[in-house]
């Protein structure tokens, strides 16, 4: 009887909230559905790009506090989007039109699926007649729209009715916050969004996402495993950034006296100049051999994939203990201990669990390691790489976000770039897409006007989002874009000059991105790699946007994976 008498106080409607359901506001329509679930939901900032069959959904917007942020082509929504996901941990709006403008989303909710950024991304349909595949030819009509998005996205949800939004939304956003967070997709037909409806305006909608918890008997073995290891050591991966877990996982690592490394995805995770700390030296075969070597390996928040293996290269000798929030990464490329949970849960489960584990040696055998890669670097004459990344690092404020493009500057950034803080640095990494930088730090902006954001491209990546110079413009986002000008694809350059002897399709004409940026409105400057940090350090410091542009042709450290 306890439980009916609770679960009655929770249904039962105030006398306020029974009388402005019984009047609500006239002129509302399935848009106004959208956007009132949304702000219930507890979002704050929407982003996208109006067209046709979704103007009920933007029409809604001035009659809620939303804030919305426009972008000016649907592929840098989304990318906007993600990042604003990464950096507050909810899930952000992104409103598409049907078709065309809800396919050119693709790309960049393929990166926050492999990047696990919660994206909440809500497109309209054509009206409900075509929908089925009934081939009515109405403007922007697809056979099956959701089956384009299905294998991207962890979710679906199709509205047919204004009675079924906000369910639908809220369906969705709690299945992109429940671990492993991702991009979830919801249409709804136009004429559902245009239709006048009398339904209550939304005040609440619960949306809580589930708990990971790991098993307690798993827990109990991984806690054997480590204390009793002669030398245990420790991945850390994106997801022990987005479950907030870096304090969780210092505590642990100092517990255990166990290295640390972390990967591209996880930046920032443990603190760089720890003397556990194996920084992100991945694509080393000096660290991977220091992995293999470990009689004991925990992997948390990572799927050890391409890039965290040094190329499917690492073959772990010792037990792996694996704690893993996406099913389909435990265990996916190495066996082991699978721990199917939240990082930051079963971080907490372990710390409560193991013994202090004391070995003065760990730090003297990371030290170690840390010179031979030093050494590696050293002997390759990239003196210039390490001063552009120096530069960089001394001109961004610590606390600044900071997002790189599938470019020579961010693979080094991904093994020598000292984050600092958890959540600062990103980078297309996960599904290895160009032009997520700019439009990327657009979003973390929008969610954090107070501290300038970084983005870094290079010049063949920065024209998939030139046309965002004009929404950082109108927006005044606080953005300095970095542009590494080297006349063209250059790691592709390098990989075809390498493979066979001489690059194709790598070289670009390219505009005069100062005068391109001037032409905006937006301030800019062409720096050299001697002035590097002092036009950074003042880009970054004043308000609105800008763009320092660095004429440098770079190279890669030899990889050791071949």
């Amino acid at each position: 009887m306890t439980h009916d008498h609770d679960h009655d106080l929770v249904l039962r409607p105030t006398a306020r909230q029974v009388a402005a359901a019984l009047d609500p506001p006239a002129g509302r329509n399935g848009g106004d559905l959208v956007v009132e679930a949304l702000a219930g939901l507890g979002a704050t900032t929407v982003f996208g790009l109006p067209g046709q069959h979704a103007l009920g959904m933007f029409d809604a917007l001035r009659r809620s506090d939303l804030q919305y942020v426009g972008l000016r082509v649907e592929n840098n929504a989304g990318f906007a989007a993600d990042a604003h996901g990464r950096i507050t941990g909810e899930a952000s709006p992104l409103l598409l039109s049907t078709g065309p403008g809800a396919l050119t989303s693709l790309a960049a909710l393929q990166e926050a699926a492999a990047a696990s950024a919660p994206v909440l991304a809500i497109s309209s349909q054509v009206p409900s007649a075509g929908i089925g595949g009934g081939r009515h030819g109405y403007l922007h009509e697809l056979r099956d729209q959701k089956a384009s998005f299905r294998d991207v996205v962890k979710s679906v949800h199709t509205v047919r009715t204004a009675s079924q939004i906000p369910s639908a939304i809220a369906a969705a956003w709690e299945s992109a916050l429940t671990a492993p967070h991702g991009p979830v997709w919801v249409e709804i037909p136009q004429d559902v969004l245009l239709a006048e409806t009398t339904l209550p305006v939304v005040t609440a909608l619960d949306a809580t996402p589930h708990d990971l918890v790991p098993r307690p008997e798993l827990t109990a073995v991984a806690a054997h495993l480590l204390q009793n290891a002669e030398r245990p050591a420790i991945i850390a991966g994106g997801g022990v950034v987005r479950s907030d877990a870096s304090g969780k996982l210092l505590a642990l690592a100092e517990k255990l006296d166990a290295p640390v490394v972390t990967t591209f995805g996880g930046k920032g995770a443990f603190p760089w100049e720890h003397p556990l700390s194996m920084q992100s030296w991945l694509e080393d075969r000096h660290t991977t051999d220091f992995l293999e070597d470990a009689d004991v390996l925990l992997v948390v928040g990572s799927g050890l994939g391409e890039l965290s293996s040094n190329y499917h290269t690492f073959a772990p000798r010792g037990r792996v203990i694996q704690i893993e929030a996406d099913l389909g990464k435990l265990e996916s490329n190495h066996a082991g201990l699978g721990i199917h949970a939240d990082a930051r849960i079963a971080l907490s489960a372990l710390l409560e669990t193991v013994e202090d584990r004391r070995d003065p040696s760990a730090a003297e055998r990371v030290s170690a390691l840390l010179s031979k890669v030093r050494e590696r670097i050293a002997g390759q004459e990239l003196t210039l790489e390490q001063e552009v990344l120096a530069a960089v690092r001394a001109a961004l404020p610590d606390d600044s976000p900071s997002f790189w493009d599938m470019t020579i500057l961010a693979y080094w950034a991904w093994s020598a770039f000292d984050a600092r803080r958890p959540n600062t640095m990103h980078s297309a990494q996960g599904a290895g897409g160009l032009g997520y930088a700019f439009p990327a730090s657009l979003g973390a902006a929008a969610a954090d006007r107070t501290r300038p954001v970084l983005a870094v491209s290079g010049d063949g990546g920065a024209m998939y989002s030139i046309a965002e110079l004009a929404s950082a413009k109108q927006y005044e986002l606080p953005v300095t874009w970095l542009i590494v000008d080297d006349g063209g694809y250059g790691i592709l350059r390098e990989y075809m000059t390498d493979a066979f002897g001489e690059a194709t399709a790598t070289e670009l004409s390219r505009p005069d991105f100062v005068a391109l940026a001037e032409s905006f409105g937006v301030p800019a400057v062409r720096t050299t790699t001697e002035s590097l940090r002092e036009d950074l350090a003042k880009a970054l410091a004043q308000p609105g946007p800008s763009v320092v542009v660095l004429p440098a042709v770079l190279r890669m450290f030899a990889p050791t994976h071949l």
